[in-house]
């Protein structure tokens, strides 16, 4: 094969895989939160990072304790539930929300950075880059089009949560994320526990 085709179609497996993650859940909520183009600058810069480390390092991660991994996701999640609903105090009731009063661009990017840099880590969408990697023996088209989907992906849940914005109140979208937090950390703890 060759590196446009392995590209292509990385691209659509880990597209397809990472609809459904919590990383677009992750997305979508730091979207309504602050400035879309920082969040996407966090984000993009974790998948590439992410991305790297499968490249390089991929057999490697299924060697690391699942448990471990699935209890700091949970761990996170928690955290991201309470932080959302202690920070929802300070914010309007109206369509738009207003801009937190710490927005500069690096510490959002950061924040956005941390946030999908932990909850990625030996992710599906990780290992299967891993995987294709190792399969085709193509590590920048793979790594490219593994990239470019995840990209691709939280970019769509980003614009959607502004859009979401212009239909529902953030109280309501902030309630609702932070229950799904909460659900997803019970099912990761849950996991961590029985491992």
């Amino acid at each position: 094969m060759n590196s446009l085709t392995v590209a292509a179609l990385t691209f659509g497996v880990v597209f397809l895989a990472e609809l459904p993650d919590k990383t677009a859940l992750a997305s979508l909520v730091l979207g309504t939160k602050y400035r879309a183009g920082h969040v996407f600058a966090g984000i993009a810069a974790a998948f590439a990072l992410q991305v790297g480390l499968a490249l390089v390092a991929g057999s490697l991660l299924a060697l690391l304790p699942q448990r471990w991994v699935e209890g700091i996701t949970g761990l996170l999640f928690l955290g991201g539930a309470a932080m959302l609903l202690w920070h929802q105090e300070d914010d309007d009731d109206g369509a738009e929300g207003r801009e937190p009063a710490n927005d500069s661009f690096w510490k959002v990017a950061g924040t956005s950075f941390a946030v999908v840099a932990v909850a990625e880590f030996g992710d599906l969408t990780q290992i299967m880059t891993a995987n294709l990697a190792a399969k085709y023996d193509e590590p920048l088209a793979v790594g490219l089009g593994a990239w470019l989907a995840l990209c691709a992906v939280s970019g769509l849940a980003i614009v959607g949560g502004q859009k979401l914005l212009q239909h529902v109140p953030m109280k309501v979208i902030v309630r609702v994320a932070a229950l799904v937090m909460v659900a997803l950390a019970g099912w990761s703890l849950f996991k961590a526990a029985t491992g």
